[in-house]
């Protein structure tokens, strides 16, 4: 069996991964020019960390992450709202980590050359249609700068091309462009001094504004400082209109547009949220997209994977985290014994009821959605909790996207 992948991101290169241990022949075609390590950082979620240790990721990953230990949702105020313990001392068997996306992708493509040979990607090779046949599918590719036209054969194709899949694009011709939320996302990291333990994650504000802030790495030369993550997410448009500019996760971000949001409204005790995004060098800003989900993924020998299949709001911690049960899932189905049509099929059925709700869930907030409940009823701040929202009500909220995302689990928190 040969499976020919479009898209070498986090999810079509972890989707090589499974398949090569599988014993199945991959080929993948990624349209950049080369890979690089872009980006800023991402959460992997047990459930999804657990696949990545099945390929041997661990150490890798723990030389790249930090193993997070705590979460805090709290108002702009920081008082809190909910906090829980997360990955190993929340009582997973494995770890939540919180890592620099281009690092991930960078542990990821080292172990793709390694294991499936240099010649196993394509870059600057664009997938631009395909044809099913009895018995193969084959694939149209533009390469290279003139972009010269050839054709791959293998035996299925998998869309992993992103939320511009031109796979998708081909299956569902008159879908259009990605739906835009009206809010904007603004993420960028810098090196800053340790807060708490040097592993707790914290989510600030509400409706008006989220501030998302955790350390991704180490500093060896400088312990008391880390490589930390910030994000700011607010509306500037209105659900359904197209944004000011294109989705491009590497378009820096401008200060006078983000800083509105942070300055005099955030007054919380660890960091001022406007000094961090200061100190950044370069951020990157993406409108909040999305799309709604489909009828189905799968045509006989093609199937759809990741962000390609389900493009999600960045909330709840699970873009790349699904794309890795993607992966996981597909290669379970191609060597049950199964026909193509009839795994890709299996897959299909597993994998996209499970999204779909996701997609829908991340539309109302996620788990974050705690704090705009919150911030509606007392947006000047709250002297006891329970009298805006009971621990019932809160636990609901964040434990029911945990039972929906997988991976839910009696975790220890202090509510």
């Amino acid at each position: 069996m040969k499976a020919l992948i479009a898209g070498a991101g986090i999810g079509g290169l972890t989707t090589a991964l499974f398949l090569h241990q599988a014993g199945i022949e991959v080929e993948l075609f990624e349209r950049a020019p080369q890979m690089r390590e872009l980006g800023v950082g991402i959460n992997m979620l047990p459930h999804a960390v657990r696949e990545l240790s099945s390929l041997g990721l661990m150490r890798d990953l723990d030389a790249e992450g930090i193993r997070t230990r705590e979460l805090i949702l709290s108002n702009r105020f920081g008082q809190i709202v909910w906090q829980e313990l997360r990955g190993l001392d929340a009582g997973y068997e494995v770890p939540q980590f919180s890592i620099h996306r281009g690092k991930l992708l960078g542990l990821l493509h080292r172990n793709v050359i390694e294991r499936l040979g240099p010649h196993a990607i394509h870059t600057d090779c664009r997938v631009v249609g395909f044809e099913q046949t009895g018995g193969g599918v084959g694939v149209h590719v533009e390469c290279g700068g003139d972009r010269t036209r050839s054709m791959a054969w293998g035996d299925l194709l998998i869309g992993a091309d992103g939320i511009h899949s031109a796979v998708r694009a081909v299956l569902y011709p008159g879908e259009g462009p990605p739906i835009w939320s009206g809010i904007m996302l603004w993420r960028g990291t810098t090196e800053w001094p340790v807060w708490k333990d040097g592993r707790t994650m914290a989510i600030a504000g509400g409706n008006f504004a989220k501030f998302v802030y955790y350390p991704i790495k180490a500093v060896p030369e400088r312990p008391d400082m880390r490589l930390t993550n910030w994000a700011v997410m607010a509306r500037t448009g209105a659900y359904g209109e197209p944004p000011l500019r294109p989705e491009d996760w590497n378009r820096a971000g401008l200060l006078n547009e983000v800083l509105p949001f942070v300055r005099d409204r955030f007054h919380l005790d660890f960091v001022e949220p406007a000094a961090l995004i200061e100190t950044s060098e370069t951020f990157y800003e993406y409108p909040n997209c999305d799309r709604d989900p489909v009828a189905r993924w799968s045509f006989d020998r093609v199937t759809l994977l990741g962000d390609a299949a389900h493009p999600m709001y960045p909330v709840g911690s699970n873009g790349a985290s699904q794309a890795i049960l993607d992966a996981r899932s597909l290669t379970t189905h191609l060597t049950s014994g199964a026909g193509m049509a009839e795994a890709l099929a299996a897959y299909d059925a597993e994998r996209r009821p499970a999204t779909e709700g996701i997609v829908l869930a991340n539309r109302k907030g996620g788990p974050e959605g705690v704090i705009d409940v919150v911030e509606a009823r007392a947006p000047d701040g709250f002297d006891d909790i329970e009298k805006v929202a009971s621990h019932s009500e809160r636990e609901a909220i964040v434990r029911g996207y945990a039972s929906l995302a997988g991976f839910a689990k009696q975790q220890v928190n202090k509510g």
